[in-house]
This record gives structure tokens, sequence and C-alpha cells, in this order.
């Protein structure tokens, strides 16, 4: 007999919501991990992108919650604040039935509406670990207090979230949790690292169960519908090469989407392209959380063709349509590589993507290659004729233009000015520590 969610366990109303929303049979991880979950289980899933990890969380926590509804019952933590969102929809669209309510605790959003939201008690927070934390520390207990008393914590991304950029935020919020004897952990990621397979060996609480792992096998990590390509260029070419391939006769209507490894690249490519006169958005974290969302939304209704990304939408994100991936800029993490790739060749249909190697990037295409098992083939549509005929000029121009525009707004003041102050902080507090050291008395010799 064919699983189906009840017979998982899942609660009959969410069931009913779920075949509303098309969702009928269980995929693998949530085959594998909502059970455990209902048990009592603490959780480490491990699945590829697109393989329903929101779902394999929150159906398990619903049922519970439904069962029992006090408080805020669940906190889910993930890395970016377009994953927040989209996991936030996921709940509110599995809950409409019940009044389910959801808080979205992110950063780019009016602190004080979120203030007031928080000491509503929703049900589910959605969090970013930074905005959570600044209001740890700043909003009260009458805001934060019902966070000591969740049910459920939920890292999804957790090979992200246990990075060291992450750390200090993610302490502050995890501090403020009930212990972990007292609540369930779950974690979910595309990549199981071995920060996240350590946190199985923890002790657990007399008569807990050890945490459930389920973790994706490796050799499906890449999609078998995805064409791996290269092309080896110059470092100072590649815009003309990114040019030339988004406008090629075959290219000219696919959807795609261009990573790179910093904001600025994004946004000057995006520039330089709509000056070209291709339809591109960008993704990035120096954008307005009102412009990412927009971006986005233009991306999904094909009002945009192509999107510019840092690897904030690397993960996660429910871009379903996404014919072609450009790696402009190379990642240093092979695993981003696979992410970044897994926005395309989804569910069965074919994909492509194009890695823009340079005289830099050799020993990082060698890791990537080893991670993967297979080996890239040449990308054959591109000549070097025709970029020096047909892109060179218009590329270089467009983005001389675009860079001219970017220094007179002055993009990236904000961010310089915040690393600047951050710089000049720790300074004071290393002066300030010197000169207390300084100050203390010599202990007394004891000859």
């Amino acid at each position: 007999m064919s699983k189906s969610f009840t017979n998982l366990g899942v609660s009959k109303w969410l069931n009913e919501s779920l075949s509303q929303m098309a969702i009928t049979t269980p995929s693998a991880i949530q085959t594998a991990c909502i059970p455990a979950v209902l048990e009592g289980r603490d959780c480490i899933g491990g699945a590829k992108t697109g393989s329903g990890k929101t779902i394999a969380f929150a159906a398990p926590i619903l049922t519970k919650w439904s069962e029992d509804p006090s408080g805020i019952y669940g906190l889910v933590l993930t890395p970016t604040r377009e994953l927040a969102l989209q996991i936030a929809e996921q709940f509110a669209a599995l809950g409409a039935n019940m009044n389910l309510k959801t808080c979205v605790v992110v950063g780019g959003v009016d602190m004080v509406q979120q203030t007031i939201e928080l000491q509503r008690r929703p049900h589910i927070v959605i969090a970013t670990p930074g905005r959570l934390a600044d209001h740890i520390k700043s909003s009260g207990e009458e805001t934060v207090g019902g966070l000591r008393r969740v049910k459920f914590l939920v890292l999804d991304e957790a090979d992200r979230l246990l990075s060291e950029s992450f750390a200090s935020d993610l302490s502050e919020c995890i501090n403020i949790l009930p212990n972990p004897q007292d609540r369930q952990t779950l974690l979910f990621t595309a990549t199981v690292t071995d920060a996240v397979r350590a946190l199985k060996d923890r002790p657990v609480k007399e008569g807990k169960k050890a945490p459930f792992v389920h973790e994706v096998p490796a050799d499906i990590a890449i999609p078998t519908t995805l064409s791996q390509t290269y092309i080896f260029i110059p470092s100072y070419v590649r815009e003309a090469y990114l040019y030339a391939l988004l406008t090629l006769e075959e290219n000219a209507k696919k959807s795609a989407i261009v990573f790179v490894n910093r904001t600025r690249t994004a946004e000057t490519l995006r520039r330089m392209l709509q000056i070209l006169g291709v339809k591109a958005t960008s993704l990035h974290s120096e954008m307005p959380q009102s412009e990412r969302m927009n971006a986005l939304g233009r991306f999904r209704a094909e009002a945009a063709r192509v999107m510019i990304a840092t690897d904030v939408a690397g993960r996660g994100l429910d871009i379903p349509l996404v014919e072609m991936v450009v790696n402009f800029d190379i990642p240093a993490d092979a695993d981003d590589y696979v992410h970044r790739v897994g926005r395309t060749a989804r569910a069965g249909r074919a994909g492509e993507s194009v890695s823009f190697v340079t005289e830099r990037d050799v020993t990082r295409i060698q890791n990537i290659e080893e991670r993967v098992n297979s080996k890239m083939t040449k990308y054959e549509g591109l000549s070097e004729n025709k970029i020096i005929k047909d892109s060179l000029q218009d590329a270089s121009e467009a983005k001389r233009e675009a860079t001219m525009a970017m220094e007179k707004e002055g993009f990236g003041e904000k961010r310089r000015i915040q690393k600047s102050k951050a710089a000049s902080g720790m300074a004071l507090n290393n002066t300030k520590k010197l000169i207390a050291k300084g100050n203390k008395k010599p202990k007394k010799s004891s000859a």
C-alpha cells in the first residue's frame, strides 16, 4: 500500500489542507521524518533542494499544535529573509482552516510592528537569527517572553545557521528557549555537514529517544537531467561573454539565474544588462526588503527572464521555472555549487548550467567535479571572434555606464559606514582592555 499523509499520522484536517494544495503523496524525506517527529524525537533531515523539507517539519508541528494550541508553539530559524517569508506562506496555507497565526521576524521591516505581533503570541514564529536576536536584546520580556515556552525549534538550512557567521545571533536566540530536553529540535538542510551530524551525539534526557537522522544519498545531489558545461575565459571579458550567452538565439527566451559572489557584482550586472535591453532583475543583501520581494515576484511572473543573484537565492527558494544557471563567479565551497545548479533541472525537467572559469578558478572547479563525481563539458555555443565582433564593445560601455551610476548614487556606502563603525568599536574595546590591563596593580612577589 502506498504511503499517504494519514498513514504517517498527520491530522485529518491537515491532510485535507494538503489535498487542497494538490499535495497527496509524501516525498521520501516526509515519509521518513514525519512519524519520527510525531513520536517526540529530535530530527536531522537532509534532502536535496525541492524535496519537500518544509512540509516534513511543518506537518508534524501543526498536527501536535492542533492537539494542544498554546502560546508561541514553534520557532523556525532560517538564514535569509526570502526563505523566512516563503516558509511563513506555507505555514499560513497549511493552517488557514484552523486560524493559525504566524509572525515573520526579519530585517528590513519595521521593528515596532514586529514587536506588536510578537506580543500577540502568534502560534508560529519564523525568523532570521539577526533580527530575532535584536528583539531579544532590546524589546523586553513582554515581547519575547513567549519564546521561553516553545515546543519546537526548527533550524532550516541548518548547515548555514551553524556556521561561524551566525554563531553569536543564533546563540542569543537559543538561550531564551526551553532546555533541549524540554523541546523538540528539528534540523533540516540540503547538506548534512559534520557540524550538523555531530548534534545527534549530544546526551539525551533519560526516557527521550536519540535523534532521528535521515540523509540524502550523495549520488543524487546533482539532477541526472542537468547538463553541466564550462567556458574558459579571461576574467576581464566575462561581462561580454555573459551578454553574448544570454542573447544567443537558443537562449534568448530562457529563464536564467546568474550567480555571483558579491553584491556589487550583482548590481553592476543587473544595470548593465538592462542598459543592453535584457529584462533582468537582481537579488542581494544590499537591496531593501520590499525591492527583494518585488524582484522575486517579477522573476516568478516572468516579467524578468534573468535574475542576477548572490547565494541568497542559492537555497530553498521556490523558483520552479529556471532553465539555465550561470556561475559568473565560481563559489569557494563546492556545496554552494550544488545548491546553485539545483535551481534548474527540477522535478525531472531538463536544465543547463554554464560556469565561467577564469585562470584563478581551476582548483575550485576540480573540487566541484570531485564533489559531484562528474566532469563538466566545454560549452560550444560561443566563439572568441563572435564575442569580439558582437558583444565586447557594447558590454564594456554598458558596464562603464552602470558603474558610474552606482558611484553617483553611493551604492554600498551604508554597508561601508557600518563596517567602519564596527571596526572602530572593536578598536575602542581593545584599547579599553589594554588600559584596564595596564591599570592593574602588579602582584606582590612571594620571594
